[in-house]
Order: C-alpha cells, then sequence, then structure tokens
C-alpha cells in the first residue's frame, strides 16, 4: 500500500529521485539531504506505514536487517567509528515525516552530533511502579 501523498512513498518507489545507496523489492536506502554526519542515510521501506506502530512485525524485523546491512557497508566505505541507529515515533518524539523510517548515524570522533539523552534518577521505587504498570 503507498500514500499518493507522502514524499518518502515517493522517494522509496523511484518516483522521485534520490542518492540511493541500497535497493530491494521493500526498501529503499538514501543519503538523507540534511545530513547529521556524512554518510547518514535512511531506511525507507516501498510500502506505507506511518510509524512502528502501524508497521507489521515482519516488515519491523526485515527493516533492522537493512539497517544493519548497509550499517555494515558505511562503517566499511566511510570509516566511521561508531553509528547510530534511531527510529523516530511521533512529533513529539521528533518524527517529522509520517513514515516509517530509520536514521543510520555514522559517528566521526568530534563529529559535533550529541544524539543522547540527559538520564534521569529514579529511585527503585518508581522503576519498580512503573515495571508493574507495564507488566499488568
Amino acid at each position: 500500500m503507498k500514500d499518493p501523498n507522502c514524499i518518502f512513498c515517493k522517494i522509496a518507489n523511484g518516483e522521485i529521485p534520490s542518492n540511493t545507496i541500497y535497493e530491494d523489492d521493500s526498501f529503499r536506502v538514501i543519503l538523507d539531504n540534511g545530513p547529521a554526519t556524512k554518510g547518514h542515510a535512511l531506511v525507507l521501506p516501498k510500502d506505507h506505514y506511518a510509524d512502528i506502530f502501524a508497521t507489521p512485525e515482519d516488515t519491523a524485523a526485515k527493516a533492522m536487517i537493512v539497517a544493519k546491512k548497509v550499517s555494515e557497508k558505511l562503517k566499511a566505505k566511510l570509516g566511521c567509528e561508531g553509528l547510530n541507529i534511531v527510529q523516530n515515533n511521533g512529533e513529539v518524539a521528533g518524527q517529522t515525516v509520517k513514515h516509517l523510517h530509520i536514521h543510520l548515524i555514522p559517528r566521526y570522533t568530534d563529529d559535533g552530533q550529541h544524539i543522547l539523552w540527559n538520564p534521569t534518577s529514579p529511585s527503585a521505587e518508581e522503576l519498580a511502579s512503573i515495571r508493574d504498570k507495564i507488566n499488568n
């Protein structure tokens, strides 16, 4: 299924040109036009899914296999020292295009990026309460 109004559907299916670095029957991986670092790429399914919650499990699993395969290629070809794999869901989480995509962000010493979070310090009781809420 495709969304005729989705720019990532159009890119993934070759209707809009892109700098493709990998493609198979289900996915296209492109270089991001506004990269965080050299080689920043996006894994795009060719079918439309708004986010991870709308994505069938087998497609989500295949997306991670593609992400791993392309990440290995980025590391080998670009010599990055690490790599962030980022997948955002919902506007509050930083998702700007409502089409499932996975960011592959090569990391280099002193690349100026800070793709991290500030850890909090919940008490043991708070963690137990959250665990219980999730498990019940």
